[in-house]
């Protein structure tokens, strides 16, 4: 609770907002509209003093120079059905002039009537675009999106490791702040998405609106801890990018972004699983062979993804998106698999459970040829994660041979292998304090067993010749130890 009174008094404002979106002083009962820029594809930046001026219409003008309106003066207006269809496009316009005005959530009670023919004007505006009753003008259009603008693109509030200090605070235990103006969000948010699916909404006309600014500021908001806000601009940006083909690469480049900002310089962001579930449909749909441009993205964002220490929050959607990368060019396993080895954790063991997890899916994904160049590596980093003290990551790393598939692929390659894990086996069976640990590894060497019992009998030799060999140099260590320490009582 007491995060969420801190947040209500200090805001922060998006990396993209920088000169584009000016907001008047808030009032006791709302926030003035005047001096809001959009700035549109469709015409070069304007000075802030020429907000108006590029205005098509003067009722358009009045729409973004709203006063903070006195109790009493917004106009209820009719329904769209009770008025001729001749008069429903200049309905549509005053009604979203209504729904420019932004309201003080921290009072319930204040301007109450107000808010109240705010949100039923958004829900008319919702109804009106998703049943196709009349096709807006672009004049309507653009000042839609200028009025979604106004609402959606604000300053968010701090994390509270920003409020508190502290770096080292976990983001799942963090409660998350609900943004309390979601009543009137929400159906911004679905007014938007319904003008993007609309049938009849024209690409041609809707880029001019919808450009890379606002798409950068989609970008921006995804960092709200709001997580119903988050699922709105992830449905919303994946139609923009199914939809307008033409901002395509600017979406992926921009997310691409995103991703750097969140691993080199913050490693906290509240939006990274919704990206990568986008980014999951997207990769899905990459065409064959696959472009330079999408193995770089793998090998430059997707991969170092792996390092913060704060993956867990979007593990899930990050090994959906690398294993899709293998499913589609079997070519990139040795790339993925030596960038896993190369951010593996060292002390985090819950980390390292999931990246256990991820090799697994990554190897089901994986031919011979591609495994052969990395599986030295590979089973190196494997035979340290069987001798894990840590009963979940040994137990993790044995379940490896429960998959068919690896199995196969271990057992063509069983000549390398086993003489690499061979003595994590021993060592296990003769000292892991856990029994589950110690039964599965009965198990994996039985296997082994079974699968070359010459080869084993060899690597059983060679562990026992390495064992005497050390048991030698320990027993000279002693002994030099000792004559030293007779040496020393001899000299006293």
């Amino acid at each position: 609770m007491l995060n969420k009174i801190i947040k209500r008094g200090h805001r922060k404002v998006p990396k993209s907002n920088g000169g584009e979106f000016g907001y008047g002083p808030q009032g006791t009962g709302s926030v003035s509209t005047s001096n809001v820029v959009v700035n549109h594809a469709s015409r070069g930046s304007l000075p802030p003093d020429s907000t108006q001026s590029h205005l098509p219409t003067a009722a358009a003008a009045a729409l973004f120079s709203a006063a903070v309106p006195a109790p009493g003066t917004i106009e209820n207006l009719p329904m769209f059905r009770d008025v001729p269809v001749s008069e429903r496009q200049n309905l549509f316009l005053r009604k979203l002039q209504i729904c420019c005005f932004q309201f003080d959530f921290t009072d319930t009670m204040k301007l109450a009537r107000e808010k109240e023919i705010k949100r039923q004007s958004l829900v008319e505006l919702v109804d009106f675009i998703q049943s196709g009753s009349g096709k807006i003008t672009e004049s309507n259009q653009e000042e839609m999106i200028k009025m979604i603008s106004i609402n959606i693109f604000r300053c968010l509030p701090p994390n509270s490791h920003e409020n508190t200090g502290s770096e080292n605070a976990d983001p799942e235990e963090e409660e998350p702040f609900l943004e309390p103006s979601w009543p009137h969000l929400q159906l911004v948010y679905e007014l938007l998405l319904r003008y993007i699916v609309s049938s009849d909404t024209d690409t041609k006309v809707a880029k001019r609106f919808i450009d890379h600014s606002f798409v950068l500021k989609l970008l921006d908001l995804f960092d709200s801890e709001d997580p119903r806000e988050r699922e709105y601009l992830k449905t919303i940006l994946h139609r923009i990018y199914g939809k307008f083909m033409v901002h395509r690469p600017f979406v992926r480049k921009a997310i691409n972004n995103v991703f750097y900002g969140f691993i080199y310089e913050t490693e906290r962001h509240s939006g990274i699983g919704e990206l990568l579930e986008i980014l999951g449909s997207i990769i899905n749909g990459f065409a064959l062979p696959m472009k330079e441009e999408h193995k770089l993205f793998l090998a430059r964002a997707l991969i170092p993804l792996h390092k913060p220490k704060t993956i867990a929050m979007y593990h899930q959607q990050l090994s959906y998106c690398i294993v899709q990368f293998v499913e589609k060019d079997y070519k990139l396993a040795d790339v993925v698999i030596r960038g896993l080895l190369k951010y593996w954790p060292v002390t985090n063991c819950q980390k390292e459970v999931l990246f256990l997890g991820e090799l697994e899916e990554v190897l089901e994904a994986t031919q011979a040829s591609e495994f052969q160049r990395c599986m030295v590596p590979l089973y190196r980093q494997i035979a340290r994660c069987l001798n894990s003290p840590h009963f979940q990551v040994a137990e993790r790393a044995l379940f490896l041979w429960n998959n068919e598939h690896i199995v196969s692929l271990i057992a063509q390659n069983r000549n390398a292998i086993l003489p690499i894990i061979f003595e994590a086996l021993e060592k296990n069976i003769q000292f892991h304090w856990n029994q589950a640990v110690h039964g599965l590894t009965v198990n994996v060497r039985k296997m082994f067993l079974e699968m070359d019992a010459n080869l084993f009998e060899e690597c059983q030799r060679q562990y026992a010749e390495k064992m005497a060999r050390a048991t030698e140099v320990e027993k000279q260590r002693e002994l030099r130890w000792q004559r030293l320490a007779a040496a020393a009582g001899e000299g006293s």
